[in-house]
C-alpha cells in the first residue's frame, strides 16, 4: 500500500504510546482513523486531538480481549467509513512469570496481547478480502518475540504473534490476496506499557504481595530501558515506509539484539539449550 490518502486504518491500543503516534500519522497522511482502546479518558482525549487537527475520527472503546467487542469495532467501522485498509494490532500490556505466574496473569496477557490479536485478524481479515482492494495488516509484537525467553508472559505472548503472523502472511500469499502483512518488533520504546495495570480488569487482579528486591531491581531496569528507548512517532515513520514497501519483519530499533536474535537462531540449529 503506498496510497494512504482518503483509506480507513483501525488501530488498536490507540490512546496512548505507538498506538498513539501511529494513528497520528495516519491522520497526517489523510486517512481516516478508527482509534480504538479500553482507557476511555485517554481514547476521548486522543479522539479530540486529532478531531481539531482536522482528521476524520471515530473512537470505540474496546477491550481487543473479548470477541464481541472486537466485532462491534468492526461493526461501527464498516457503518462509518464503509471500509478498512490498514488494521494495526497494537494494543499490549506485560506481566507475570511463566514459573509464577497467576492464572489472571496468564489471562490477562494472552487475552489482550495474542487474543486482541487473534480477534482482529479473525474479524477483519474476511472484511479485507470481500472488498478485494489493497490492505495491510500490521500486528505489533516485540523483540521479545525473537529472542529467547526472558520476559515471561509477555515473550510467550509476542512469540504467539510473530508465528500468527508468519502463517497469515503465507496464507493470504497462496491465495494471491491483496491483504498484505506485516510483524512489528520493536525493542525498548518510550510507552506506558510499565503502567499497563491501570487497565487490568478488577476481576484478574491478583491479591497483593511485597515485591522482592530482585523484583524491584528488574523493574527499575526496564523503566530505565524504556525511558531510553525509541520515542513513538519514530516507530511509527519506520512502519508507514514499511508498509509501503511492503516488508514483513519490522525491527525498528533491534540493532542491539540482533546477536542475541542470530545466538538464539544458531541454538535451534545447533540443538542447544536457550540462554547457552
Amino acid at each position: 500500500m503506498k496510497e494512504f490518502k482518503g483509506k480507513v486504518a483501525v488501530v488498536t491500543g490507540a490512546a496512548s504510546g505507538i498506538g498513539r503516534a501511529i494513528a497520528e500519522r495516519c491522520a497526517q497522511e489523510g486517512m481516516c482513523v478508527v482509534l480504538a482502546d479500553i482507557e476511555k479518558s485517554a481514547l476521548d482525549s486522543a479522539a479530540a486531538d486529532l478531531t481539531a487537527k482536522g482528521a476524520n475520527v471515530l473512537a470505540v472503546q474496546t477491550d481487543v480481549s473479548n470477541a464481541a467487542a472486537v466485532e462491534a469495532l468492526a461493526q461501527q467501522t464498516i457503518a462509518n467509513f464503509g471500509a478498512v485498509h490498514l488494521l494495526v494490532n497494537n494494543a499490549g500490556v506485560a506481566g507475570g512469570n511463566v514459573s509464577t505466574g497467576t492464572l489472571a496473569d496468564w489471562e490477562w496477557v494472552l487475552g489482550v496481547n495474542l487474543w486482541g490479536v487473534i480477534h482482529g485478524v479473525r474479524v477483519f481479515t474476511p472484511i479485507m478480502l470481500k472488498q478485494d482492494t489493497e490492505c495491510h495488516i500490521v500486528n505489533t509484537a516485540s523483540v521479545a518475540g525473537l529472542l529467547s525467553g526472558g520476559l515471561g508472559i509477555y515473550s510467550v505472548s509476542k512469540h504467539a504473534v510473530v508465528a500468527l503472523s508468519e502463517s497469515l502472511y503465507g496464507e493470504l500469499a497462496q491465495i494471491n490476496a491483496k491483504i498484505k502483512v506485516s510483524v512489528l518488533c520493536p525493542g525498548f520504546v518510550r510507552t506506558q506499557i510499565g503502567s499497563a495495570a491501570r487497565n487490568r480488569p478488577s476481576t484478574l487482579h491478583n491479591e497483593p504481595v511485597e515485591p522482592t528486591a530482585a523484583d524491584e531491581a528488574f523493574s527499575q531496569a526496564m523503566e530505565a530501558g524504556i525511558q531510553s528507548g525509541m520515542l513513538p512517532e519514530e516507530v511509527a515513520d519506520i512502519l508507514f515506509e514499511a508498509v509501503a514497501n511492503e516488508k514483513f519483519y519490522i525491527l525498528p530499533n533491534a540493532e542491539a539484539f540482533k546477536p542475541a536474535i542470530q545466538a538464539r537462531l544458531e541454538g535451534i540449529i545447533e540443538e542447544r539449550n536457550p540462554l547457552v
